[in-house]
């Protein structure tokens, strides 16, 4: 008969702890010390991401995963390259091999690995400090503290937790990892047309107001600030016609 565990526990960027009768149970990252280290760095060279089962004092396994990059990876970075982003970073709780490798397979310019979620937040800040400006993806829990000391944090919709959904300024609601490019350069449009429509406003301003100082009739300074409004409307709707490149 199967026994129910009790006092389910979750350890940030750690695993899980529960009890089981009157024993303590673990799943997460493997500890300093663990009878079965020799099996974990065998499957650490494998690529694999590695949990420790516990029970008690005693070390019942150890589980060896993979991360399969999500379809259309590759094309998405680089997409992203040309669009002129340099530096594509991950930052992972996976081990530091397991980053390396699946950054190599999608075109990632770095990796680093075996980040709890305090650490993730260190590597956004130093990126900010050193860059300027940061965005960052995620979809976890752990993603989330991460994510509010970016630039701009975006979440992956459908497959992200609540709080990252919550933390985040962008939500990729088809959960389709192919529209950040397309994002980023509708943002960088929306950023042109507002930068457009505030030039052509001022600028009728700038014209409107010395032209009727000196005689010009105020029917038809109405008229061309009215008109100058008609076209800042037309020319934001330009960006319902935005295709990605």
């Amino acid at each position: 008969m199967e026994e129910p565990l009790n006092d389910l526990e979750s350890i940030t960027g750690r695993g899980v702890r529960a009890r089981l009768e009157s024993d303590a149970v673990y799943l997460g990252k493997p500890p300093l010390l663990s009878s079965l280290m020799v099996a974990n760095e065998r499957l650490i060279g494998a690529g694999r991401t590695t949990m420790i089962v516990q029970r008690g004092e005693r070390d019942l396994g150890v589980l060896g995963l993979i991360d399969t990059p999500r379809a259309g990876a590759s094309k998405v970075m680089a997409e992203l390259h040309a669009l002129g982003i340099e530096r594509l970073i991950m930052i992972s709780g996976d081990n530091q091999r397991v980053a390396e490798s699946v950054a190599q397979q999608v075109g990632l310019t770095e990796a680093h690995g075996d980040l709890l979620p305090e650490q993730k937040v260190e590597a956004i800040q130093t990126l900010r400090a050193s860059e300027g400006k940061v965005a960052m993806v995620g979809d976890g829990v752990n993603d989330a503290p991460a994510m509010a000391h970016a630039t701009v944090g975006i979440a992956m919709g459908a497959a992200g937790s609540a709080v990252a959904l919550e933390t985040a300024d962008v939500a990729l609601m088809a959960d389709d990892l192919a529209q950040l490019p397309f994002a980023v350069g509708l943002s960088r449009q929306a950023s042109r047309i507002i930068q457009q429509n505030l030039w052509i406003s001022l600028g009728v301003v700038a014209v409107l107001v010395p032209a009727t100082l000196i005689g010009l009739k105020m029917g038809v300074a109405v008229i061309f600030h009215e008109g100058s409004t008609l076209v800042v409307v037309i020319n934001a709707l330009r960006l319902l016609g935005y295709r990605k490149p």
